[in-house]
C-alpha cells in the first residue's frame, strides 16, 4: 500500500509539476491577481511592489551562488573526494545508503542549513557512485529532506534573532518581545527537541521505506556522476609557476585560519552563512593546493548556478507583492496570517501559527522575510491568548521550514550539484512533507 502511494506521488509530480522557472512565473501571476482582489490594490501599485521586491534578494542570491560554487569546488578536491568515496563504501545496500544520507543531511542542516544542503548533495553523488542499485532521485530527495530541521537548529534565523534581541526584534514582534530570548527557551526546549528527535528517527525510516523495487529503481547515469576535473596548470614560465604556487595558497589559508580561530574563540561555534562560505572557500583552496588549481575548479562549478541567478529575483518579486501594503497597511501575507488567527484558542493557536507559516512560506521562501511579515501579527495575537512568545516564534520557524519540501526555491543549490531537476525529487519530498506535517502539528498541539 505504501509503495503504491509513493509511486502515485512520484508519478503525479513528474507529470504535472512544471520546471522551477515556469513554477515561479505561475506563482507570480497567481499572487498578483490574488493580491489585487484581496487587498484592493490596482495593477500599477502591485507592479511597483513586484519591482521593488525583485531586487531585494541580490545579496542573498550572491550568497547562495557562493554556497554552491565553493561547496562544489571543495567537493571536487581530490583529497575530499577520496574521503567521501571511502565513507560512501560503508553502506552495503541501497536502503542502508538512504539511511546514511538522511542522517548526514539532518545533522548537517541542524548545524547550518547551507552546510547541510551542500554536504547532502556531495554525499549523495558519492553514494550513487559506490552503492549499486540505489535509486538516485530518492537518494537526492533524502538528502534534501534533512533540510526540514534547519530552523530548529543552530542556524535558525528566528531563534537567533530572538537571542540577539534589540530594537529590530521589538519592532518585528509588535512590542511583545522587549528583552532577548535565549536559545535555551527556543532551540533547547522539550518541544523543539521532541520535534527534532521524531524527525531524526522517522525520516530515515520513511525514506528507506520509499525505496522502489530493484526493477523500478532509477540509478544515476555514470556520465552524470563523472566529475569534471580541471587540467593541471602548466609550469613552464615564472608566471605560470607563480600561478601554481602552493606557498601563496597556504599564505592565504593561514590568514583566513587566523581570523576564524579568533572568531570561534570570541563567539563560540557560531556559523552564519558568510562563515560557512568562507570555510568552504579556504578549505577548497587548501585541498586543491594552489590558487590556479582552485580557480580552475571554481570555473567548472560556476556552470551550475543558472537556476539561482535566474529564479531568486522572481521569488523576491513574489515576496514584494505578498508584503506590499495598501493605504490601510494591509498585505496579502498579513491577511493569510489573520485568517488563521480568527477563532483560535490558547490550545490551538501554536498549531494554527505553524500552519499559517507553512502557507506563507510557499510564497515568501525566506526565514527572515517571513519573520518580518508574520511576527508583528502573530506574536501580539498569541500574547493576547496567553501563548508564550517563544512558542509562537518557533511555530513560525517550523512552518517556514516545513513547506520547503514542496518549494523548489531552496533545492536549487542541491539540484545544481547533483544534476537533477525539481520534478525528479518532489514526489518523494511530498511524502516527507505529509509525515513531518503530522509530527510537527502534533507536537505544537499537544506539547506547546
Amino acid at each position: 500500500m505504501f509503495a503504491r502511494i509513493t509511486h502515485w506521488s512520484v508519478q503525479l509530480v513528474q507529470r504535472y509539476l512544471p520546471s522551477p522557472f515556469v513554477f515561479s512565473a505561475l506563482l507570480t501571476l497567481f499572487v498578483l491577481l490574488l493580491a489585487m482582489f484581496s487587498t484592493q490594490q490596482g495593477l500599477p501599485t502591485m507592479v511597483r511592489h513586484w519591482h521593488t521586491g525583485f531586487w531585494a534578494l541580490l545579496a542573498f542570491a550572491m550568497q547562495m551562488a557562493l554556497v554552491f560554487v565553493t561547496g562544489h569546488a571543495l567537493a571536487s578536491a581530490p583529497p575530499l573526494r577520496r574521503l567521501l568515496d571511502r565513507l560512501a563504501a560503508i553502506p552495503r545496500s541501497p536502503t542502508q545508503a538512504i539511511l546514511m544520507i538522511t542522517l548526514i543531511a539532518l545533522l548537517g542542516s541542524w548545524i547550518n542549513w547551507g552546510f547541510g544542503l551542500v554536504i547532502g548533495a556531495v554525499m549523495a553523488r558519492a553514494l550513487a557512485r559506490q552503492v549499486k542499485g540505489v535509486d538516485y532521485p530518492l537518494l537526492v530527495a533524502s538528502a534534501y529532506s534533512g533540510f526540514l530541521v534547519w530552523h530548529g537548529g543552530l542556524s535558525g534565523s528566528i531563534p537567533l534573532a530572538l537571542a540577539g534581541g534589540g530594537a529590530d526584534v521589538a519592532k518585528v514582534s509588535g512590542g511583545v518581545i522587549e528583552a532577548p530570548i535565549g536559545v535555551a527557551l527556543t532551540l533547547f526546549t522539550p518541544l523543539n527537541l521532541t520535534i527534532i528527535a521524531l524527525l531524526v528517527i522517522g525520516l530515515p525510516l520513511l525514506n528507506r521505506a520509499m525505496h522502489p523495487a530493484p526493477s523500478l529503481s532509477k540509478v544515476a547515469d555514470p556520465d552524470l556522476l563523472a566529475e569534471a576535473q580541471a587540467e593541471a596548470p602548466p609550469r613552464e614560465t615564472p608566471a605560470q609557476r607563480l600561478d601554481d604556487s602552493r606557498l601563496l595558497g597556504l599564505a592565504l589559508v593561514a590568514i583566513a585560519a587566523l581570523y576564524y580561530v579568533g572568531h570561534f574563540m570570541a563567539k563560540g561555534f557560531a556559523l552564519d552563512l558568510n562563515t560557512v562560505i568562507g570555510i568552504f572557500l579556504f578549505l577548497g583552496l587548501l585541498l586543491h593546493g594552489s590558487p590556479e588549481r582552485y580557480m580552475r575548479a571554481v570555473d567548472i562549478s560556476v556552470r551550475g548556478i543558472g537556476g539561482i541567478v535566474l529564479l531568486f529575483p522572481f521569488y523576491a518579486g513574489i515576496m514584494g507583492m505578498m508584503t506590499g501594503t495598501n493605504a490601510d497597511g494591509v498585505s496579502l501575507a498579513g491577511q493569510i496570517s489573520q485568517l488563521f488567527i480568527e477563532g483560535s484558542s490558547a490550545n490551538s493557536f501554536p498549531l494554527l501559527a505553524f500552519l499559517s507559516a507553512g502557507v506563507v512560506n510557499v510564497f515568501v521562501p525566506s526565514g527572515g522575510g517571513q519573520w518580518a511579515v508574520q511576527g508583528p501579527i502573530m506574536l501580539p495575537a498569541g500574547q493576547a491568548l496567553g501563548v508564550d512568545p517563544a512558542v509562537t516564534a518557533m511555530a513560525i520557524a517550523w512552518g517556514d521550514a516545513w513547506t520547503n519540501m514542496i518549494q523548489p526555491f531552496w533545492a536549487l543549490p542541491l539540484l545544481g550539484i547533483v544534476g537533477l531537476g525539481a520534478r525528479d525529487i518532489m514526489g518523494y519530498c511530498l511524502i516527507a512533507l505529509l509525515y513531518s506535517g503530522l509530527v510537527i502539528s502534533g507536537c505544537f498541539y499537544f506539547l506547546a
